[in-house]
């Protein structure tokens, strides 16, 4: 018997991201091996408080161009087309 076929796609899922990126992968150890504070205590002075619309993070925007570096991504835009469909480098 086959049985009648239900559509899935609606169903809620929980999956944590972490769960999703290999153990190996090179952008984990990237992470483990390099402490990316420094950017945010170098680039304090530059960013104001209450002034303005909220930016984003100086750190967020350094791995982005990390991983446009590492994989050979030349455009910003086609570099945040990757980052929105890959998790690895949503992870990272």
């Amino acid at each position: 018997m086959m049985g009648t076929l239900k559509n899935h796609r609606d169903q809620e899922v929980t999956v944590s991201v972490e769960s999703l990126v290999p153990v190996d992968h090179f952008l984990r150890a990237v992470e483990a091996t390099i402490d990316f504070s420094f950017i945010e205590e170098k680039l304090q002075p530059y960013y104001c408080e209450e002034n303005g619309r909220p930016s984003i993070h100086p750190i967020t925007l350094f791995k982005m161009m990390f991983v446009g570096y590492f994989y050979g991504i030349r455009s910003e835009r086609q570099l945040e087309k990757e980052i929105e469909t890959n998790i690895a480098y949503r992870w990272f």
